[in-house]
């Protein structure tokens, strides 16, 4: 069966109102670029209220397919056979012709449902799909008809062509990114923040990252290992920047000057305020994390109220009523899992403390920072200016 183009589904873009072609023209552009590096020509357009992928000569159909269940928005994918308008007689030759390689085994229930959008069309959508649905019982004798849970939907639109098209491949979902403004994930190389990057993507949000690198008790494997991290996420979310910062100098500071029970805590906030000075800058609407209520001392609510407390910006935890199977599930599905569990440690496992305190006080987490005074400035300013920069996107 070749297929000439593809019907794309959305969910709630359907329901904005007004606003809905900005949404409709977002996810276009996603496709555009979903499609990009994807063997064969493509044409994405807008239609009568649809959007359609034409194909235009070869492709890699499997390629195509799996590029648009990345796209954020998609929630159906539907393989179409574009034929030319034709009189009844030669339209219900072209359906049967559709039916039997789509399913050979020829005992399926179905219903055609007709959609006449070419008004000129001498038959209306009703006898069309009495027609065509006898012509399929004709010819597959093991067909049955069933008009309220059919097995099959034979879809068939006549418009400048005749659409027919049966099959619905889900689409992820979700908003197209860059509808709903952008945040800055802490990107680790653990399980959970790409989770957490991916996340928010699919409502609709453009992703940064930052990365807190500390050479050189973390090696750079470890950094390599978070790249590969984002560009996964970006095959999703779309090129990420990606903010790396040598963390060392000011966890030493804190391991020399702080008590060791609130380390991990301290760390965090450091990693927070740093996070917020780059989404600041770039205009960034918020931050993300991938932290998860309870799942280790630094994400009890009071661990992560001491974290709060620093930042101006909105703190979004997608998974934060996650537990770690469900995270480790979706981790799975968007392929990050067998990277995050590589054994290349990162910053936050290298310092953590033997007994870190679960319930800590904002009051003593502060006053304990008073220690840093002398230094802890110079040392974040000198974290900012020698940060790294990178564009990492999926394929490149």
């Amino acid at each position: 069966m070749t297929f000439h183009s593809f019907l794309i589904k959305y969910g709630e873009i359907g329901i904005k109102g007004k606003n809905r072609y900005m949404f409709e023209d977002a996810l276009v552009r996603q496709i555009r670029y979903a499609l990009k590096d994807v063997d064969g020509e493509f044409i994405v357009h807008k239609c009568h209220g649809r959007v359609y992928v034409d194909c235009e000569g070869e492709y890699d159909y499997e390629e195509t397919v799996e590029s648009l269940k990345k796209v954020f928005g998609i929630v159906g994918i539907c393989p179409v056979v574009r034929k030319p308008v034709k009189e009844i007689e030669e339209l219900k030759k072209d359906i049967v012709a559709y039916v039997g390689p789509m399913y050979p085994e020829g005992d399926k229930t179905f219903k055609v449902e007709a959609r006449r959008a070419n008004k000129r069309y001498p038959m209306n959508s009703m006898e069309i799909n009495c027609e065509l649905g006898e012509a399929v019982l004709d010819a597959y004798p093991g067909m049955k008809v069933d008009v309220h849970h059919p097995d099959i939907r034979l879809n068939v639109e006549i418009r400048e062509e005749v659409y027919i098209y049966s099959e619905i491949i889900p689409g992820p979902g979700g908003m197209p990114v860059g509808t709903n403004g952008s945040a800055m994930l802490l990107l680790s190389g653990g399980i959970d923040s790409p989770v957490a990057g991916y996340m928010i993507a699919k409502r609709g949000v453009e992703i940064e990252a930052v990365y807190f690198h500390a050479p050189p008790y973390t090696s750079e494997r470890a950094k390599e290992k978070v790249v590969d991290l984002a560009r996964y996420v970006s095959a999703y979310a779309g090129p990420i920047k990606l903010h790396i910062v040598n963390f060392t100098d000011i966890q030493l500071y804190i391991y020399e000057k702080c008590p060791h029970d609130e380390l991990t805590i301290i760390m965090r906030r450091y990693m927070m305020r740093i996070a917020e000075h780059f989404a600041k800058k770039d205009g960034c609407l918020g931050l993300i994390t991938g932290e998860s209520i309870g799942q280790v001392a630094s994400q009890t609510m009071q661990s992560l109220a001491a974290t709060n407390a620093v930042c101006t910006l909105p703190v979004y935890r997608p998974l934060i009523g996650f537990d770690k199977k469900e995270i480790v599930e979706i981790s799975e599905k968007i392929d990050t899992y067998e990277t995050s569990i590589l054994p290349y440690e990162d910053c936050c496992t290298i310092f953590v403390a033997k007994h870190p305190v679960t319930k800590p006080n904002v009051e003593r987490i502060a006053k304990s920072e008073l220690n840093l005074a002398e230094k802890i400035d110079e040392l974040v300013q000198t974290a900012i200016e020698t940060m790294e920069v990178i564009t990492v996107a999926y394929g490149e």
